[in-house]
């Protein structure tokens, strides 16, 4: 019945206190025994968190370096302007210079097809082939060449195997000799 009298008395906060304190202390301590690590890297990284976003803040009321040079020398922004639009017309130019070409390339290309296609007509009414027409144009070209449109054949060619060869012989194949196993049980009986 201590309580009842000498609390109301001296007030509760000295007793509880006293009591309160010492378990904050008993779970502050357990805390930071088992996760005291993870809160000093955390304590760490917010630190180091709050500098860089101070330096910035620091940082953005000079703003950008270009916009103070801009607003003090408004000549120095037309030349550049001038310069990168005197670049871009130049690169614009080689570009439509290099269409040019590859347009002319393409009109030549073009125009080839278009006589071999004719020549391949011509020789075809004739009634010739048209690889048999190229031979011609070729020996054409060749003097001395008769008329024939027949190739020759080389008299020092050989054959690549001999005559007798048939792959499903299983002759003739030199070390590529398979041959199927025994049918049946394999230990005899």
């Amino acid at each position: 019945m201590d309580l009842g009298d000498g609390g109301a008395a001296a007030g509760p906060g000295p007793a509880l206190g006293r009591g309160g304190l010492e378990a904050l202390q008993h779970t502050v301590g357990s805390v930071l025994s088992s996760y005291g690590w993870y809160v000093l890297l955390a304590a760490v990284a917010v630190y180091l968190l709050l500098q860089k976003v101070s330096r910035g803040l620091a940082a953005r009321p000079s703003g950008r370096p270009g916009a103070a040079e801009a607003a003090e020398e408004p000549d120095v922004v037309v030349r550049r302007q001038e310069a990168l639009a005197a670049a871009r017309l130049r690169m614009q130019e080689e570009l439509n210079a290099q269409a040019e070409k590859y347009k002319e390339k393409q009109k030549q290309l073009e125009e080839e097809r278009r006589r071999q296609k004719i020549a391949m007509w011509e020789s075809m009414q004739e009634g010739k082939s048209y690889k048999g027409n190229l031979k011609l144009n070729q020996q054409e070209v060749e003097p001395g060449a008769s008329a024939s449109a027949v190739p020759k054949s080389k008299p020092n060619k050989k054959p690549l195997r001999g005559g007798g060869y048939n792959p499903l012989s299983g002759e003739g194949g030199g070390t590529c000799s398979w041959r199927p196993g025994r049918r049946g049980p394999s230990a005899g009986g």
